[in-house]
């Protein structure tokens, strides 16, 4: 009888443990927010993406992802990628023949970020044994288990995009940060670059660092070349595949900043081919590689604006810019991390308590010269410095920089353990506890309380939660069809839960619907009539005491939504009954 080493006895199988540890966080987060599956769709996109999944399985051709419900009749074409779709659909249609439609789509929904929290978790772990061992990734496991600020987008309910985009670019970090190590990682990390940016460009800052570490190394290291090579043509391959099942032919010509497109996906290709040329010569002379890795990017850069100059600008370099003053510049999301210190500080100080450790654990760690020249470790800390660096540019991404920085963060707890001679377990698991995202998040707020500060307002605004709960939407919905001018946030509502269409929903490419939207609700009643008239509005919708954005206080008492607030209702207008979360006013003809 073969014997068992006596190492897979003292210590468990790293995969299973990861799995099991999932499964309870999975457990964990289904139970508390079960019931909330079926009270509302948990977000604006997540009811949009929602309204985008039935419209495929109810006919929808693959590349037609346009909504003749918005913004009637010029409808609204989505930036967002089928093949979040795709997945979705495949989750609903498995729950489907055992539960009914109605509770296998609720079932979809929790599940479905549950199931990406895995390879998170999974990506995570695999950056922190490269960077300090086993006992690293162990931590980091642990971390992870307590990581609540890190699971906002993989709350039960959270079926957009951002949970999918979190975990494949974990993913493509791991695997950057072991292609010195392992050879099939370099195809892996273009692979999944290429794939991540097919879906969408919110994580583009994290896997150009991804690509920029791959082509140092290559730099300064000619044995480099082959991961270099291999690099390269897997990005330039996977997007080819990514604008093919992405891109209708009657779109292939069309240039976009904010989704794959021609000029995207031609800068990306020649940014790989570059590469995997310079990978395939390796020249001896570092200058000259360096010169060839140079040129990859320069000539990236050239291919974009040669087809679209204005996308310099970024992704959001092509929305109208009438609709920056009136929502885009006042989205809670997009705020800069010192304007949310200013109005809400205990936020704040709960959003930048962990990557403020990982700060701190980069700069202790790089103390040592053998991690100062550890290519892993300087692939993990640039990535981390560009997710810590967006979330201080727009608060939106602090996710990335949680668990991007937790890696760090267990390589840090390592040194601890050793200087407290910490030896049992119990006592390494204690004090790892208190650098759990959770524990500090918890912490900083505590003492930022105990300070003296406190939030001006709530970024969950509980005055404005029964206007998302489901349940209010069902006497919306029993009026007979018309389009609706209400606040850019319920218009995702509307179209999921009722069959009537919306003017306005938070959506960058839809600024004639916004414009026309805010227009008719900041402006006089006179003035309103004529827009909404001219919109071929049917009715008027208004709840919760939240103003139009942009609409400065002197001017909201002589405004239609002042004026329908004071309940100074217009004579072409007649109130209309729609349950009591929502005052509805239909326009008379």
């Amino acid at each position: 009888m073969a014997r068992i080493p006596a190492s897979l006895l003292r210590e468990p199988n790293f995969a299973a443990l990861v799995v099991m540890v999932w499964l309870l966080v999975a457990l964990m987060l289904l139970l508390q927010h079960w019931p909330q599956t079926a009270e509302t769709l948990l977000d604006t996109d997540d009811a949009k993406r929602l309204v985008q999944m039935h419209a495929w399985l109810g006919g929808k051709g693959w590349f037609d992802i346009g909504e003749a419900r918005l913004q009637p009749p010029l409808g609204y074409e989505s930036h967002w990628s089928r093949l979040i779709d795709a997945g979705l659909a495949g989750l609903f249609l498995l729950f489907k023949p055992f539960v009914g439609a109605l509770e296998g789509e609720r079932l979809m929904r929790a599940w479905w970020p549950l199931l990406w929290l895995l390879p998170a978790m999974a990506g995570t772990m695999a950056i922190a044994w490269r960077i300090a061992g086993r006992e690293a990734a162990l931590v980091a496991l642990l971390l992870a288990t307590v990581g609540v600020p890190a699971y906002q987008q993989f709350t039960p309910g959270r079926i957009d995009h951002h949970n999918v985009q979190i975990a494949l670019t974990l993913l493509a970090v791991a695997a950057t940060v072991w292609a010195d190590r392992k050879s099939w990682t370099a195809i892996a990390a273009g692979a999944l670059s290429g794939l991540v940016l097919a879906i969408g460009f919110e994580s583009l800052p994290y896997i150009a660092a991804c690509g920029a570490a791959v082509a140092v190394r290559y730099i300064v290291d000619r044995d480099a070349a082959m991961a270099l090579r291999n690099y390269g043509l897997a990005l330039a391959g996977t997007m080819l595949v990514g604008f093919a099942v992405s891109v209708g032919p009657d779109r292939w010509m069309r240039t976009l900043c904010d989704a794959i497109a021609i000029n995207t996906l031609a800068a990306t290709v020649c940014a790989g081919l570059v590469l995997a040329l310079a990978g395939q010569l390796a020249h001896r002379h570092a200058l000259t590689r360096g010169a060839a890795v140079s040129a990859a990017g320069c000539i990236s850069v050239a291919v974009l604006l040669l087809f679209e100059k204005r996308c310099i600008g970024g992704p959001l370099a092509m929305a109208d810019p009438a609709i920056w003053p009136i929502w885009l510049s006042h989205v809670r999301e997009m705020q800069p991390l010192l304007d949310v210190f200013e109005k809400n500080p205990l936020t704040a100080a709960s959003i930048a308590a962990f990557p403020s450790v990982a700060v701190l654990s980069a700069l202790v760690l790089a103390c040592g010269s053998k991690l100062r020249r550890d290519f892993g470790f300087l692939a993990a800390v640039l990535a981390f410095a560009v997710a810590a660096l967006t979330t201080i540019m727009a608060i939106r991404t602090y996710s990335y920089a949680i668990w991007l920085g937790m890696p760090l963060v267990a390589g840090l707890a390592l040194r601890l353990f050793v200087l407290l001679k910490l030896k049992s377990v119990a006592a390494r698991v204690a004090a790892g506890l208190m650098l759990t995202p959770m524990a500090l998040s918890a912490g900083a707020i505590t003492i930022a309380h105990a300070a003296g500060f406190d939030d001006r307002d709530s970024f969950a605004q509980p005055a404005r939660r029964h206007c998302f709960n489901t349940a209010s939407y069902a006497p919306l919905a029993g009026l007979p069809p018309g389009l609706v001018v209400a606040d850019v946030s319920y218009g995702p509502f509307l179209l999921a839960l009722t069959p009537h269409s919306a003017l306005a929903a938070p959506y960058h490419r839809l600024s004639a619907g916004i414009v026309t939207a805010h227009g008719a609700l900041a402006a006089p009643p006179d003035q309103a009539r004529g827009l909404l008239a001219e919109a071929k509005v049917h009715y008027v919708m208004l709840c919760g005491p939240r103003p139009p954005d942009g609409l400065p206080e002197l001017e909201r008492s002589r405004s239609l939504w002042g004026r329908l607030q004071a309940g100074a209702v217009p004579d072409w207008l007649e109130r209309v009954p729609a349950g009591p979360a929502f005052a509805v006013y239909r326009v008379k003809p």
